[in-house]
């Protein structure tokens, strides 16, 4: 009996030392630091934190060299893009659950795991069903090279990701347009070979393929500016741990000359201005603002009613460069003004038919409205593309550049002019004043004669 109870000893011990013993830990949830069964007991503030952490599915996998259980890659797959507790945590529950199933179906990290692989994607059995089940489905060769678990989701999943966060980020007037080169990229991928597959099939070669492609039917700008948006949205997928790395960022830049509004001439300016006061009111203000404040006409058209302030002599910019500008409104605009006091100051500035109204429509649509409203004048004084809006800022800048340097050092002028245009750098207002050609020389003819 002894000799049993001895072979029992044996076989219990090595059964639950060696043959038991799990090769990985169960996978857990992180949470941003907080127990989630305690949720409602957290103040907003306490919960607000951890929102703001990035929460993930962690687990251990035993190290075949010395046989320590060994932390692996934290894996998020865009559970971060949710941004309240009820949907992360369901993302998280089931990205937990199928890791599991992988987990018990023999997945091992230090190993290749294909042939896993294969029975996954094409198996019928439960662990595949649940598998599948996974909002966004983990590849399992790919976590064997230690990549991000998301980094196969499939690219319109990936990309649909990211637009959701740019759209949060990206201004109204800009998003549209991202999302626009964002959409045409994804076209060409389906098109040439890449439809249903996983975001990390997308390399740099394919990414200079497309932007050829897009140089070829369009312009070296076009070009830069779809490379720009695509490194945008490649970095966000990296910053969420969908892809390993941003090489869009490596893609070279093509010199390009870009296309600049030029200055009218005093002749011109005259003709314009005379034009518009005769036929056009709206649009003859439209041109003061531009004109006598130096703003943008996207800037103009955000004006409301409330962003005059006359008694201060205050105008409330929205700029491209900051949330809220303030310029003072110069005496000659003032005059140029109607009486604005009695109206509403959530009303728009300008509208089409009345200074002061309501004008339901998004303000890039507002501007290339009064562009195309201009062109009408253009056609009719015969000038051609080079000529538009922008040309009033160029021409009152160089005009008041001119007027500052007949008393004033070029460092004082351009000091002067800074607080005027709203350049932020000595550097930028002198580049841009180069580029619209404000500053000139004086005739040196006595200086060539012989």
């Amino acid at each position: 009996m002894s000799s049993i109870l001895v072979l029992l000893r044996n076989v219990h011990k090595n059964v639950h030392v060696f043959n038991m013993k799990l090769n990985y830990s169960h996978p857990k949830m992180y949470t941003g630091g907080v127990d989630i069964a305690h949720w409602s007991k957290l103040s907003k503030s306490e919960q607000k934190v951890a929102l703001a952490r990035d929460w993930y599915v962690y687990y251990s996998y035993r190290n075949p060299i010395d046989g320590k259980l060994k932390r692996q890659t934290n894996i998020k797959a865009g559970t971060n893009i949710y941004k309240n507790k009820r949907d992360r945590l369901k993302f998280l529950k089931a990205l937990q659950r199928n890791l599991v199933v992988i987990l018990e179906a023999g997945f091992n990290p230090y190993e290749d795991n294909r042939s896993l692989e294969q029975q996954f994607m094409n198996g019928n059995d439960i662990a595949t069903q649940n598998y599948n089940n996974l909002q966004v489905p983990i590849k399992v060769t790919e976590i064997n090279k230690n990549e991000p678990a998301a980094a196969t989701i499939s690219i319109p999943n990936a990309f649909d990701i990211a637009l959701q966060i740019k759209k949060k980020v990206y201004k109204s007037t800009s998003f549209p347009n991202f999302k626009s080169n964002v959409n045409r990229f994804l076209k060409w991928l389906n098109l040439n070979g890449y439809k249903n597959k996983p975001i990390n099939s997308i390399t740099k070669k394919t990414i200079i393929d497309y932007l050829n492609s897009v140089l070829q039917r369009t312009s070296a700008r076009t070009r830069n500016n779809t490379r720009a948006d695509l490194s945008s949205l490649f970095q966000t997928l990296e910053d969420n741990d969908i892809i390993i790395e941003n090489f869009v960022k490596k893609v070279n830049v093509l010199k390009s000359t870009p296309e600049r509004h030029k200055t009218y001439s005093s002749t011109l300016l005259e003709a314009i201005l005379k034009h518009l006061e005769e036929n056009d009111s709206i649009l003859l203000l439209f041109v003061h603002f531009i004109a006598y404040n130096y703003l943008r006409p996207i800037e103009v058209c955000r004006l409301k009613i409330k962003d005059i302030d006359l008694n201060d002599k205050r105008i409330y910019v929205r700029a491209k460069n900051s949330p809220v500008k303030t310029k003072i409104i110069p005496d000659i605009l003032i005059d140029q003004l109607p009486d604005l006091s009695n109206l509403d100051g959530e009303l728009f500035l300008f509208t089409p038919d009345v200074i002061g109204g309501q004008w339901e429509t998004n303000e890039k649509d507002k501007r290339n409205y009064f562009s195309k409203r201009f062109k009408k004048v253009k056609d009719q004084l015969g000038l051609g593309k080079e000529y538009g809006l922008y040309s009033f800022r160029h021409t009152f800048i160089t005009k008041l550049y001119k007027e500052f340097a007949k008393s004033l050092t070029p460092y004082e002028t351009k000091s002067k002019l800074m607080l005027i245009t709203g350049h932020k750098t000595m550097d930028a207002l002198e580049k841009y004043l180069r580029n619209i050609d404000a500053v000139l020389p004086e005739d040196y003819s006595k200086f060539l004669k012989v």
